[in-house]
């Protein structure tokens, strides 16, 4: 068999890597549950007329397909496809389980999602999301809103990462002022908005006046707006000196100044107010959110999300929400690639214990088993090769300490300063900071 290729756009972590990102995970469920929200998790697949509600997603649902399929089948499998996030199967897990559901109810998901873009630096196919959202049946008070902000400020705070900015916007704020500039397609001037940072200011006036007709005036006007960004409120007065009035414009002001003011006051630093931020997709209704590492916004929004009103509705109730997603691997992986975190060791071992020879086999096992029933992970040496080999093999994976027996009793021996003292197997406890590995930046 030939040496295998990987794949682009479905990233392999190595073992120290993938420690860093399960601690990532690990601490991302410990800040969400701290704030009450509780774990879903949802099946991989969803009916394709689900996926493609959300907009323009039809290039990004890989189809989920038999390889002896018949072609001129129309249901079953090959009406599937793997989800490409987690909101859309969270709106139809709400639908399906609103009886057994207490509202507003607050769900997390850390889970895989697949989505067919062209690979790139920060971009892939197959990737790790960490959700959370709010919903509630009818009506959706906006200071939740503001929550979901904070919640995510207190848990990427806790990390070492880059500095992070979240940019937040609010969809009745520019369609408001679209609508009071007379631009009647506000979601496809939306759209076009949100294009500005990829193409550029004249193309994005050029899409405006070709595709909603607006005129040149009306372009600049919305190119003057989406240039207004503030760390604080001062951003309304901005946009009310450019001299346009609709109530819809009114609302969006009111509910993205509670979200900025809030924001400055416990996440100080943390959030900007900026009017280019549109999220083209379809069903987002109030608030937006996109976050960026700060120097590396060319990987695009690391987190992002909003406020929707009518994503999951069966007719009869309407389940209103609000959710950020984190997007795990976008925001790991390329630093992981450059160095820039790393885990203190490849293994979860603190402990080696060595081997004098094989008979000695059992004994050791026993003296491991010791250690784990006192939570320090430890394994027993693979071979009864000399010491100085142990203490290698040690040493490659990072394991700093290691356990042996000899005349003088039992030994344990710091393999970074050479240290080595009898212990009492029972009563030894490592450094805190060597228990179990953790993460390290350049």
């Amino acid at each position: 068999m030939s040496r295998p290729q990987p794949l682009s756009g479905f990233p392999e972590l190595l073992p120290r890597q993938r420690i860093v990102e399960q601690q990532v995970v690990d601490h991302l469920r410990r800040a969400f549950e701290l704030h009450g929200f509780a774990n879903l998790q949802t099946r991989a697949v969803e009916p394709m007329d689900q996926l493609l509600r959300k907009g323009e997603t039809s290039k990004e649902v890989y189809v989920l397909r038999r390889l002896q399929a018949d072609d001129s089948e129309t249901t079953g499998d090959d009406a599937l496809g793997l989800h490409f996030d987690l909101t859309v199967p969270f709106a139809r897990y709400v639908l399906e389980n609103a009886g057994k559901l207490n509202f507003p109810f607050r769900r997390y998901q850390i889970q895989q999602v697949w989505r067919g873009e062209r690979p790139q630096s920060g971009r892939y196919r197959e990737f790790w999301q960490a959700d959370i959202d709010i919903v509630d049946l009818g009506e959706l008070p906006a200071h939740y809103e503001v929550e979901v902000a904070l919640v995510v400020a207190d848990a990427l705070r806790g990390l070492p990462l880059p500095k992070l900015r979240m940019h937040v916007n609010n969809r009745k704020l520019s369609q408001g002022f679209y609508q009071g500039l007379g631009i009647r397609d506000t979601e496809e001037a939306l759209r076009i908005i949100d294009k500005l940072d990829k193409i550029g200011h004249d193309a994005v006036a050029k899409l405006l006046i070709d595709t909603v007709d607006a005129t040149p005036e009306q372009a600049e006007a919305c190119l003057r707006l989406a240039s207004i960004s503030a760390e604080d409120t001062s951003f309304v007065e901005e946009i009310r000196a450019l001299g346009v009035s609709d109530p819809l414009l009114d609302e969006g002001l009111n509910e993205l100044a509670a979200v900025v003011a809030a924001a400055a006051a416990e996440a100080p630093g943390f959030i900007v107010a900026d009017m280019k931020i549109a999220r083209g997709l379809d069903y987002y209704t109030g608030t937006v959110y996109e976050v960026f590492i700060e120097g590396q916004e060319h990987l695009g929004s690391v987190c992002s999300g909003g406020r929707y009103d009518k994503l999951a509705s069966d007719g009869k109730h309407t389940y209103p929400g609000v959710g950020l997603s984190i997007g795990v691997s976008r925001l790991l992986v390329p630093l992981l690639q450059s160095g820039a975190l790393d885990a203190t060791r490849e293994v979860p071992t603190c402990v080696l214990v060595a081997l004098a020879n094989e008979d000695e086999r059992p004994a050791a096992n026993a003296l491991a088993q010791r250690l784990r029933a006192r939570g320090i992970p430890t394994q027993v040496s693979p071979s009864a090769a000399k010491f100085g080999k142990q203490i290698k093999f040690a040493d490659k994976r990072g394991i700093p300490f290691v356990l042996f027996v000899n005349e003088e009793g039992t030994q344990i021996k710091d393999i970074r300063s050479g240290d080595q003292t009898t212990i009492d197997v029972d009563a030894w406890n490592p450094p805190a900071e060597d228990l179990h590995p953790h993460i390290v930046t350049e």
